[in-house]
């Protein structure tokens, strides 16, 4: 891996604390916390397809235990495709973390950096949630070889 990130192998290795049934439920505070934790959740990393994923994160950052995925995507976002995965992930936002937040993970096969389309897709999920009021974490990228941010100042603009 090319950051300077210690390498994870267990949900442990986060910060966090058991919940009221003695399960362990990290913390998600920054940045770094949460691109650990999608490192840990798609071990091992090798992808047969694309797909979004979203994790809910209630308002202390303390994640679901429920991941959702959407697979079938367009190779380029689709806006009308993009406003409705907003609406849906806010409406799970509202009715299962109220004052929480949503994660996405994009995954796809292959090596290397974010390709454009990775990064249209990453604009587009951005506008899209922004426009409907959701509050959510920058949108990382996993591939077979890296889980990486994809923040804002690296998007096309015109998305």
């Amino acid at each position: 891996m090319d950051d300077d990130l210690p390498d994870l192998t267990t949900p442990t290795d986060l910060s966090g604390d058991l919940d009221d049934v003695g399960a362990y439920r990290p913390t998600v505070n920054t940045q770094a916390d949460l691109e650990r934790l999608w490192r840990v959740l798609m071990r091992p990393l090798g992808f047969a397809e694309t797909s979004l994923w979203a994790m809910l994160l209630d308002a202390d950052g303390r994640p679901l235990p429920v991941l959702t995925e959407i697979t079938d995507l367009a190779h380029l976002p689709d806006p009308g495709e993009t406003r409705s995965m907003a609406a849906f992930l806010g409406d799970l936002v509202d009715e299962h973390v109220p004052g929480g937040r949503v994660a996405l993970l994009r995954t796809r096969p292959g090596r290397g950096r974010a390709r454009p389309d990775d990064l249209a897709w990453a604009a587009a999920l951005h506008t899209a949630l922004a426009a409907a009021g959701v509050p959510a974490d920058v949108v990382h990228l996993a591939t077979d070889d890296q889980v990486l941010p994809l923040p804002l100042d690296a998007l096309p603009v015109s998305a």
